[in-house]
């Protein structure tokens, strides 16, 4: 049998060559139908337009000629900068391109923002280097969807467990309503409810949340005061996220340990008098916790490309706005940069999920 190093380290070079994969897919498709030709051409137009404005509005004066001469320099340079032509003014090929892309993206070169709604969830003016934004407003998401996605998934560890062993109970069947209810029921409208009623009525917590990137940003010049400000402003989000999906984290997991719950060695523990703490630790959660490991590890990775509509319906400035305001606006390095960082984000849960079951299950050794 191969060696747990062995194991990792493989899994580890599919789960790589996977994401390369995926990025040279999306370059080829992006090249080949002329997406990225038409948007870089636009962007180009927009940086040149805005250059000639802003000597306008600093007073200066050119001819119809030399206003001209100006143009076509600053072309030039946008097109050099944005890979359309090389350095001899000849046009790049498509495939060429695709290569150049591929080897950014892989590089974390993501290029730069160029829309100014974009640019400003990070309190910055336009161009912003992609990498740098997306730095700036991963936290702000971690802090509302990522924490709000550990609480649910540990109360659902401690609590469906219990649940499933008392299948049939009142506390079973009214975990079951909770889900239906508010599975039925889409997160941005309780979003919407929560914000008026606690808001707005009740004045409880705020109802503008954008200050909280302020916060954040100068989080070290007062931890203890910033962090009571980015705690007040991020529970509302938390808690409507909290009671709009803990019903299905419950659920979930009771599925999954319900099934566990019916094997015979279970019943056999049961029969034999062992008590309920000692079965539902040794017998039931050692089985259940690579299951539930995998749906709360690949959960976590998920909430971090944060959730548009509802960042949108709170107002916060996380993944989610950036993503809608990305994609609003046709900045299209901080939508390929946002999507490079998502996959990048899945692949390394991946892998994270592939040593835990090694260590937590040595027969995936052999598979």
């Amino acid at each position: 049998m191969p060696g747990a190093g062995y194991v990792i380290a493989r899994r580890g070079l599919i789960l790589l060559f996977s994401y390369v994969m995926i990025i040279i897919v999306v370059a080829a498709i992006m090249e080949a139908t002329g997406y990225t030709q038409r948007i870089y051409e636009a962007i180009v137009k927009e940086s040149v337009q805005a250059e000639i404005q802003a000597l306008v509005r600093a007073g200066r004066q050119f001819t119809p000629t030399e206003l001209e001469q100006i143009r076509k320099d600053l072309t030039i340079y946008y097109s050099k900068m944005y890979g359309l032509i090389d350095e001899n003014g000849n046009p790049i090929p498509p495939y060429v391109r695709m290569w150049i892309l591929v080897g950014n993206a892989l590089t974390f070169n993501l290029g730069k923002a160029t829309k100014e709604s974009v640019a400003q969830l990070a309190s910055k003016l336009p161009p912003v280097p992609v990498v740098e934004l997306i730095a700036i407003v991963l936290p702000r998401t971690i802090i509302m969807i990522t924490v709000a996605d550990i609480i649910m998934a540990s109360i659902a560890l401690m609590l469906a467990p219990r649940i499933a062993y008392r299948h049939g109970s009142i506390l079973d069947r009214a975990i079951i309503t909770y889900f239906a209810v508010f599975n039925a029921i889409p997160l941005w409208w309780l979003a919407m409810v929560f914000i008026l009623i606690l808001g707005y009525q009740l004045k409880i917590f705020p109802t503008n949340l954008r200050p909280v990137s302020t916060y954040m940003m100068n989080f070290w010049e007062d931890p203890l005061g910033n962090f009571s400000q980015i705690a007040y402003f991020a529970a509302l989000p938390i808690i409507t996220i909290v009671v709009a999906g803990l019903g299905g984290w419950l659920y979930s997991v009771r599925a999954m340990v319900l099934r566990i719950v019916r094997e015979d060695y279970v019943v056999a523990a049961k029969a034999k008098g062992l008590p309920e703490r000692d079965i539902a630790r040794k017998y039931i959660l050692r089985v259940a916790i690579s299951p539930v490991l995998t749906s709360v590890i690949l959960s976590l990775a998920y909430s971090l490309g944060g959730f548009i509509i509802t960042e949108s319906v709170f107002d916060w400035p996380g993944m989610g706005s950036l993503y809608y305001a990305a994609l609003t606006t046709g900045d299209t390095p901080t939508v390929i940069g946002l999507f490079v960082v998502t996959v990048g984000v899945y692949i390394i849960a991946r892998f994270i999920l592939e040593i835990l079951y090694i260590v937590l299950d040595p027969r995936v050794r052999a598979r």
